[in-house]
């Protein structure tokens, strides 16, 4: 019993005294458990510090190498990040190609189906779009008679003569690279977007 109560009494002391160790005040930072998840390495893409000994000083990194040493020696040139494969493309939530056809190409523009399901949120947001860069030129109906285009005129009101016809693509397509008065707004608007304002145009403005 007794050596029982001994052990008792030693381990309490020092879980007590373990607990008073990892404490921290003043100047004392107390200990660090797995000090690594608390160092860990910041690899930077557009910089790189390859001497090994660089914040020695302040290290206590498990591969023995100072606390800024950040290259990668396992990609070409101790880059951080690696390029891309030749020839990918990024990929969105539409699984969408970036858009090859130039501006000499608008007749196989009309080709081009709309890759975004229509619905209402999508109505939703075409909307609100066509409102932020289409109404100063087109106005709130698409009849070329916003307050810029009654100034710059020429302004083609989407609900008339020809307009009425245009494919979904070939609206895409002038909006991307402009036409006539129409300025170019790929660079301006992301092509879901530009997706989504023609959906608005073609579903809102046109319907009959």
């Amino acid at each position: 019993m007794k050596i029982l109560k001994s052990i008792y009494l030693v381990a309490l002391s020092a879980a007590s005294l373990g607990v008073v160790s990892c404490g921290a005040s003043g100047d004392d930072q107390g200990l660090e458990y797995a000090p690594q998840m608390y160092h860990s390495v910041a690899y930077e893409p557009l910089t790189q510090i390859q001497d090994e000994a660089s914040g020695s000083w302040l290290s206590n990194r498990e591969d023995g190498k100072g606390e800024f040493y950040n290259s990668n020696i396992y990609n070409p040139h101790n880059m951080n990040m690696r390029e891309p494969v030749p020839n990918t493309v990024a990929r969105n939530k539409y699984d969408m190609l970036p858009y090859r056809l130039g501006v000499a190409d608008l007749a196989a523009s009309d080709s081009i189906a709309n890759p975004i399901e229509f619905n209402d949120e999508v109505l939703a947001e075409g909307q609100q779009l066509f409102m932020q860069y289409c109404l100063p030129c087109h106005g709130a109906g698409g009849e070329g008679d916003g307050k810029v285009g009654e100034v710059i005129g020429g302004v083609a009101n989407l609900k008339g003569g020809a307009y009425i016809n245009l494919t979904e693509g070939h609206i895409f397509h002038v909006i991307t690279h402009g036409k006539g008065r129409m300025g170019a707004h790929g660079s301006q608007i992301s092509p879901e977007r530009r997706w989504k304002i023609v959906h608005y145009v073609k579903q809102e403005i046109q319907k009959q």
